[in-house]
């Protein structure tokens, strides 16, 4: 079954929210674990034997992983490995872009059927040319496996590149409204929807329709980071998403995380977070 109906029917199950796994080192020290191997283990384990099962989808974001070398690698292995042990859809946050053979690369170790490191979904930039992505898009969709594609981001520094003006005369669109163009050709058909999504901050209040960007048009599934902690609640989510909504899976990491270490507390608060989420982009 391809990534788009998969998730679609997690959403329906359990809500549309997906949790961060996000160790970063104030956490680790919060929840009284060191900033070791060791610490990210203990960490992931908690939170998926917390969520695992009960919510839509885990975000693994690699960099926390990554900066303690082949030792944070082997464990975001288990951890995806973990999150497909509890039927729970995990998207590796590692936002890879490159070209050629590289990209080609990326998706080997990211998208390709027996790797350690493949999750359900990848999420990627497009910013050296939609076109460059192209490796990911054919082993994604030939292992059934998604894309979530950088497009509208809440960094005050992404305007620069994702609000800029392309082409000349009636022609002129913004690379975002570009980008979520391109995507939307690659779903064109799928349902409920497909597989190929966007990355869209929940907190760029009108940055979608200022950009032109079509967001129902994508038919794809849309990642909002910025719930919770962040500062975006059911009224920043309904601006920004309008009539896309019922496709956004709303993303939230430290308001989840910030719960632990206790294993009740975190799933409290992300069977809390679900619910709102659901209320907010549903109702």
């Amino acid at each position: 079954m391809p990534f788009g109906a998969r998730l679609a029917a997690a959403m329906d199950a359990h809500g549309p929210l997906c949790v961060g796994i996000d160790p970063h080192a104030s956490l680790l020290e919060a929840w009284g674990l060191p900033d070791s191997p060791a610490g990210l283990r203990e960490f992931s384990s908690r939170v998926l034997e917390a969520v695992g099962g009960r919510v839509a989808a885990v975000k693994p974001q690699a960099a926390f992983f990554e900066r303690h070398g082949s030792g944070g690698l082997a464990v975001l292995e288990e951890v995806v490995a973990a999150a497909r042990e509890t039927g729970t859809l995990s998207i590796v946050d590692a936002k890879r872009g490159d070209i050629g053979s590289t990209m080609g690369a990326y998706a080997e170790a990211f998208l390709r059927d027996g790797s350690p490191l493949a999750g359900d979904a990848l999420t990627v930039s497009p910013f050296l040319g939609f076109g460059s992505l192209a490796p990911a898009v054919e082993l994604a969709t030939a292992t059934g496996r998604g894309l979530f594609v950088l497009c509208l981001t809440s960094n005050p520094e992404g305007a620069s590149v994702q609000h800029a003006r392309r082409g000349a005369g009636a022609g002129t669109t913004t690379v975002a409204a570009s980008i979520a163009a391109s995507a939307g050709e690659l779903n064109a058909g799928a349902e409920p929807f497909g597989s190929v999504g966007l990355v869209v901050g929940a907190t760029i209040g009108a940055a979608a329709q200022g950009t032109g960007t079509d967001l129902v048009g994508v038919n794809g599934p849309l990642l909002a980071p910025g719930v919770g902690a962040q500062g975006a609640g059911p009224d920043e989510l309904r601006a920004v998403f309008g009539d896309a909504r019922r496709t956004v899976l709303a993303s939230s990491s430290r308001g989840v995380l910030r719960a632990g270490p206790d294993l009740g507390a975190l799933r409290a608060a992300a069977l809390k977070a679900a619910g709102e989420a659901a209320r907010a982009l549903r109702g």
